[in-house]
């Protein structure tokens, strides 16, 4: 069974593991004991309800209850920019034109921006390997927007996600290479791990002011602007099944694209729906296909769990859950659960709940 959780202090370990193997360009995670712990704390600040609300972080973990072993992370800042200043690049046309001369000329030109000043985050996702497939990862993400769902007042309407842009294997960045070092006596990584850690002061000392003409730039970088990384490719595909769009920025050091959405319009939030839990000693069949599941929450502010239930477990009223999956949420009957799809199949919506047929059977009615 796989259980999403707050991130814990025993957590250190394992999730330095997952950063270790993480790679270059993943600058929220890095693999550095030290910052991980502060992040933890962090996180533990928060859910404790021990900082201002703007300043959360929301770390959430996926944990093998078999093994006792965290196998993924996720997480939502409750708003950027706020303590340092937040940049992207804004994609933009600079027209000129001369009617006496019959020419008029559309320049591509990036412009630094601060728009998603204020504006709640959802980052630091990262699955083990050996997890991947099956839903794991739907679940490790899709629990953020039931969170963001259930406590809507701690974070703004609009949320965003900064995807991983293009780099090599050696993570360098093509269009790091034709603009960042031009202004930044640094590598890559250095600039990438610096800003992903908040000390983002030295990008408005360094960085121009002024509207960067894209054509001035070699065909490797132009290539690269709003394109993910092929790891990202996944997590970007799944974002866009939610409602999350280009927004027009992207990230100033690898270009990576920026998507966005409205709370109200992610489908994982139009789709859910609230129910009560009945503990029940019936079996159940937990080892069933992602398209078969829907996720569960306990919806719990301090103590928030997520997993999965066949779909033939929810009623219409009440979700019938083994002692094993209520030990799990932390939950006991009669207590409200939410409910929202793992997988894009509309099965919730599709269906109308059980009704009863002669003979106390029932059945699923389209």
């Amino acid at each position: 069974m796989l259980v999403i959780r707050p991130l814990q202090e025993n957590d250190l370990d394992d999730l330095y593991a997952m950063a270790q193997g993480a790679g270059k360009g993943l600058t929220t995670l890095p693999a550095d004991r030290e910052l991980l712990q502060k992040k933890i704390n962090h996180a533990r600040e928060t859910f404790n309800q021990r900082i201002a609300p703007e300043a959360g972080l929301y770390l959430f973990a996926l944990e093998d209850i078999e093994r006792k072993k965290t196998v993924g992370i996720s997480g939502i800042q409750a708003r950027v920019g706020l303590d340092e200043v937040f940049y992207n690049y804004r994609l933009s046309v600079t027209v000129n034109a001369s009617k006496e001369l019959g020419v008029h000329v559309r320049t591509p030109t990036l412009h630094l921006s601060n728009d998603m000043t204020d504006t709640s985050e959802i980052c630091s996702l990262l699955l083990s390997d050996e997890y991947k497939g099956g839903g794991s990862g739907l679940l490790l993400s899709r629990c953020r927007f039931m969170y963001l769902d259930e406590f809507r007042k701690h974070f703004s309407e609009k949320v965003f996600a900064e995807m991983r842009g293009v780099s090599d294997a050696q993570g360098r960045s093509p269009l790091w290479d034709a603009l960042g070092t031009k202004f930044f006596d640094m590598e890559f990584s250095e600039a990438d791990m610096l800003s992903g850690l908040g000390n983002k002061s030295f990008i408005a000392e360094l960085m121009p002011k002024y509207p960067i003409y894209l054509p001035m730039l070699p065909d490797s970088a132009r290539a690269v602007i709003g394109r993910v990384h092929d790891n990202t490719a996944p997590a970007l595909r799944m974002l866009q099944s939610e409602g999350f769009n280009f927004n027009g920025l992207v990230d100033i050091f690898d270009g990576g694209p920026v998507v966005e959405a409205f709370v109200h319009n992610i489908r994982t939030v139009r789709e859910g729906m609230n129910r009560h839990a009945m503990v029940t000693r019936k079996p159940v069949n937990l080892n069933v296909p992602a398209d078969e599941r829907v996720m569960v929450s306990n919806r719990s502010f301090r103590d928030f769990r997520v997993t999965t239930l066949p779909i033939d477990c929810i009623g219409p009223d009440t979700v019938s859950l083994p002692p094993e999956v209520a030990e799990a949420l932390q939950i006991e009957s009669g207590d409200p659960v939410r409910l929202a799809p793992l997988k894009d199949s509309g099965m919730l919506t599709k269906h109308t709940y059980r009704s009863s047929v002669p003979g106390g059977a029932s059945k699923w009615q389209s």
